[in-house]
């Protein structure tokens, strides 16, 4: 009882402090404007959405004013996050992006550095929903993808992969090519160079590791599938392309 009481105390005085000096939380719409530019990736209007300064004023999440932007930073990593999901991204990769943002704030001591990291997120996650998100997939299929995204790292045969998920690898074979308009291998082989351009930009790993990470036969081969997909090697990826050229 004592506790609910502390709370509402607070929230009176909190309530009575913005009153007094005739302050107006920032609005609900203000919110749903980045929320509707993330869940439909909608890349066209991240730069016009960003210049727009919020109406109102934020909620006080500490008192030293450092600390309050970084914890407004993962507040909103996180609504970032839903956001994303509702736009169909995988909820592995939207909450691995989040973990990263947030564990890249512990790094920033400004908070200019905390609100470029702001931007950078915002523009990452809204990429991410329009190149990987908007894909409507029944339950198995989902499912089935979602176990490609965990495993990425070992061997994966349309087998265990079927055996997971409860069904035959014939059946799923057969629903997979028909939903995602490729087979089962090249899924995999897609996703598997998506993951090593990461690695390539975001990590020190030589590319020797990266082919062994992401379970390639033969660096050579890796070096090969990579260069199918993106037109050049990797090496030549990592020299010339940026955090900026993500998603």
């Amino acid at each position: 009882m004592e506790n609910h009481t502390n709370i509402s105390n607070l929230k009176e005085n909190i309530l009575f402090n913005r009153r007094e000096q005739c302050l107006h939380h920032m609005s609900y719409t203000h919110e749903m404007i980045r929320h509707k530019v993330i869940k439909e990736g909608r890349t066209d209007l991240i730069e016009q959405v960003l210049k727009t300064s919020p109406d109102g004023t934020g909620v006080k999440l500490a008192k030293n004013d450092f600390l309050h932007w970084k914890n407004m930073f993962i507040a909103s990593v996180a609504g970032f996050t839903r956001y994303s999901i509702e736009g169909g991204l995988q909820e592995e990769l939207a909450y691995a992006m989040s973990d990263s943002y947030i564990l890249k704030s512990e790094d920033c001591h400004s908070v200019e550095e905390i609100n470029l990291l702001y931007k950078q997120a915002f523009r990452d996650y809204t990429y991410a929903v329009s190149q990987e998100g908007n894909k409507q997939y029944c339950v198995l299929i989902t499912n089935a993808i979602e176990y490609i995204t965990i495993h990425l790292h070992e061997k994966i045969t349309l087998e265990s992969a079927a055996e997971a998920i409860d069904i035959s690898a014939g059946h799923l074979s057969r629903i997979f090519k028909k939903e995602t308009g490729m087979s089962f291998v090249d899924y995999i082989q897609k996703e598997r160079v998506k993951a090593a351009r990461n690695l390539l930009i975001y990590s020190n790993f030589t590319l020797t590791e990266i082919s062994q990470y992401l379970h390639f036969s033969t660096q050579s081969y890796f070096i090969s599938i990579f260069k199918k997909h993106f037109g050049i090697t990797p090496g030549q990826y990592r020299k010339h392309y940026t955090k900026e050229n993500t998603w």
